[in-house]
């Protein structure tokens, strides 16, 4: 009888270990990357979030102006010249002076000969000596889910980034991208709104993960 109870109480245990590792197997983080504090404070690593947030974009030209220093003339050609409007805030510098920004706007846009013709209008009159300049036209794409720029490593044709589910604890995640703007891309697939991804020190994590994953496939060969 003695044996029999000492046999039952044996296999109880093993029944309960198995489920408590069953348990856990379920709420342990997927396989990542973990980086302690002294680690992410020696690499300034930034953490950025999925967030809907308008996209800009820059239409980057070339221009001369006119005599009176204040409406510059410059052409687009497709794709760029469906973005530009009437009404769009303009930054211009001149090649030799570019510490010198000058804010303008664009004020009348004419299609042309398959391209589209740009006068710009400056708020203040422009540099005597300039009479050509680089302009920066801003667009507003809309609002998109989005993540900044740094956050993107690409791989070929994927782009993956690094989900911080807890803290100090990273996973690759490979995302479908829309819009590129300035600041921001747009994520089409494989992100939420909220999610917290790595933005600066987001290149170190996917070393430390591709490092790692190389050591545990020689260890298990």
């Amino acid at each position: 009888m003695r044996r029999l109870t000492l046999l039952l109480l044996f296999f109880l245990n093993v029944l309960g270990a198995l489920h408590a590792q069953g348990v856990r197997s379920h709420t342990k983080p997927a396989k990542g990357t973990v980086v302690s504090e002294s680690q992410a404070s020696d690499l300034t690593l930034t953490i950025g979030q999925a967030a809907v947030r308008p996209i800009q974009q820059w239409v980057r030209t070339a221009g001369a102006i006119d005599k009176s220093g204040k409406v510059l003339t410059a052409y687009l050609y497709p794709p760029d010249d469906q973005l530009v409007k009437v009404g769009q805030r303009v930054r211009a510098f001149a090649p030799e002076s570019k510490s010198s920004m000058f804010q303008a706007w664009v004020t009348r846009t004419i299609p042309e000969n398959g391209r589209m013709r740009v006068e710009v209008t400056f708020a203040a009159t422009g540099w005597k000596s300039s009479r050509n300049y680089v302009v920066e036209i801003v667009t507003e794409r809309g609002w998109f889910l989005s993540i900044p720029n740094e956050a993107i490593i690409e791989e070929g044709d994927k782009h993956i980034v690094y989900l911080q589910p807890l803290p100090g604890h990273y996973i690759p995640k490979e995302i479908q991208i829309g819009v590129q703007g300035e600041l921001y891309t747009q994520v089409i697939e494989g992100l939420n709104d909220g999610d917290q991804v790595v933005t600066v020190g987001s290149f170190f994590i996917d070393a430390e993960h591709k490092l790692k994953a190389t050591d545990q496939g020689t260890t298990g060969q």
